[in-house]
Formats: C-alpha cells, sequence, structure tokens
C-alpha cells in the first residue's frame, strides 16, 4: 500500500458527525430513563453542564464517561459500541489513525527532534506546547487535547506492556519550553519513566558528527497483528506508511541512530547532569 496522507475530515470534528450522533443518543436513553441532567450528572458524576455539552455535540466525552453512561442508563452495549469512533475524534484530525495504533501497539519506536515526545510529557509541558500552538487554540480544544494527550500515557500500564524505545535529541531535552521549572519536571518524568523494564530512552548528542535520521522525526508501531507501520508527521500533516520498502528504509534509519546515540545508562546519567546545570 501507498504512503496515505491524512487530510482533515471535517465531520469528525466536534458539533458534527459522530459526535453529534453520540450526544443524540445519549440525550434519548436519558429522556427515557427519565431522568434530568442533573441527576444523570450526579449518578455519572459529571456536572450537568458538561452533560448538556456532550449532548449537544460541544465536548467529546471520554472512554470512562461513556461507560460509565452505559451502565446507568442500562444502554446495553448502545454507548459503548461507539466509545473507539468518539475516541478519535478527540485528537487533531492528522493524528488519530496513529493514535489508534498507538493505542494498541505491540511496540513503538520513536525519533524525536522538535520537542518532548507526548507519551512523556508532563500536563505542564503539554499544556504549554497547545498554548504556544499558531493559530490560537480555544481553551476548551487545549483542555479536550490535553485530556487526550494524558490519557495516551496509559499505553505504559496496559498489559501486556508494549516494548517502547525512545531517540530524544540533546537540543531537545536543552529547549526550556514552558520555562525551566516545567522543563525541569519533565526531565524527571523522562527520567522515571525510563526506569519501567520494557522502555529504553536513549539521548542523541548534538555533537554527533554522524546521524543517520536527519530527515526529521518518525515513529516505527509495532501492530498487535504483527505489522509494522511507519508514522511521520510535520507541521499538522502526517503519513502512515504500510509498503514494506519505505518502512524498512526507516526501521535500518532508527538502528543506526540508536547505535549512534548514548547507551540507555549514559542518556540516564546525561539527564540527571543537565538537571544539575543552572
Amino acid at each position: 500500500m501507498e504512503a496515505e496522507q491524512r487530510q482533515q475530515r471535517p465531520e469528525d470534528e466536534p458539533g458534527t458527525g459522530v459526535v453529534t450522533a453520540f450526544g443524540r443518543q445519549l440525550k434519548l436513553l436519558r429522556v427515557r430513563a427519565g431522568m434530568d441532567r442533573a441527576e444523570f450528572g450526579k449518578r455519572v458524576g459529571y456536572s450537568a453542564d458538561t452533560v448538556a455539552s456532550i449532548e449537544q455535540g460541544r465536548r467529546i466525552p471520554q472512554a470512562r464517561f461513556i461507560e460509565r453512561a452505559d451502565e446507568v442508563l442500562g444502554a446495553g452495549g448502545l454507548l459503548t459500541a461507539l466509545k473507539e469512533e468518539v475516541g478519535r475524534a478527540q485528537y487533531p484530525a492528522y493524528f488519530r489513525d496513529a493514535a489508534c495504533l498507538e493505542a494498541r501497539a505491540a511496540g513503538l519506536n520513536l525519533y524525536a527532534v522538535y520537542a518532548v515526545p507526548g507519551l512523556l510529557q508532563t500536563e505542564d509541558y503539554a499544556r504549554a506546547i497547545f498554548q504556544m500552538q499558531r493559530p490560537l487554540l480555544p481553551d476548551d480544544i487545549i483542555e479536550q487535547r490535553l485530556e487526550a494527550r494524558l490519557a495516551r500515557q496509559e499505553v505504559f500500564s496496559r498489559r501486556p506492556a508494549p516494548l517502547m524505545s525512545f531517540v530524544i535529541e540533546e537540543a531537545v531535552l536543552r529547549r526550556p519550553l514552558g520555562g525551566r521549572r516545567v522543563m525541569r519536571g519533565t526531565l524527571e518524568q523522562i527520567l522515571l519513566t525510563a526506569q519501567l523494564r520494557h522502555v529504553e530512552v536513549q539521548v542523541m548528542p548534538t555533537d554527533r558528527e554522524d546521524n543517520a535520521a536527519l530527515g526529521g522525526p518518525f515513529t516505527l508501531i509495532d501492530t498487535d497483528k504483527g505489522q509494522r507501520i511507519a508514522y511521520a508527521e510535520v507541521q499538522d500533516d502526517s503519513r502512515l506508511y504500510t509498503e514494506v520498502s519505505k518502512v524498512r528504509e526507516l526501521e535500518a534509519r532508527y538502528g543506526i541512530l540508536r547505535s549512534q546515540a548514548l547507551t540507555p545508562s549514559e542518556s540516564t546519567a546525561f539527564i540527571e547532569k543537565l538537571m544539575g546545570e543552572p
């Protein structure tokens, strides 16, 4: 299959498509159950205003809301059947397909060039990233994307645990996005994550004379079906590659890149030293 360019799909945005369909279904089931928004919200653990926003298609519900609503309303799976499609809509259109693959991946290999990977970001770092995006994002979209980004990190506690490897350019770790306090917290989180047995973090020093991946950042995704897919993203545009020759090309680059970077233990020491710098 040739690489497919992921274009924005307006039908998946809040207020349209599956999000609106879910909201209408939720309202129908709630009314049929004889509950007003306040009572229903209390039983599922959300405010009446939040329930109204979801029913009107203005807010994308999280998985836990969908599961609880299905249970409270005795929907018998009518709401949870939409959980995966609704979940896709919480991400920017260009990242939706990759997010679904990532959530079920058996393995992930990621090369970061510009910013700390989303899977390693703290809440403060991620919020800063969204707030500095241009054109400016509305506050509600920032909160929605922040919640979605942090939810992606559940992959670390999934069982069976996926094997994960990160190669991060030194410049990324020195770029104090969000401020030095925020960056320090992010470095601490990277160190904690690197201690997990199924995770390896490597730093690519700036002073290396060889770098096999000057073409930019990318991710190799091992699916739960035994397929390897490559993902590349730049300027809110993305591509998923399934063509064997292209995937093998990026595999080779990543393998060489890992050999050129600091080892995991050297990388841990490097980050610890970096945190001690003024």
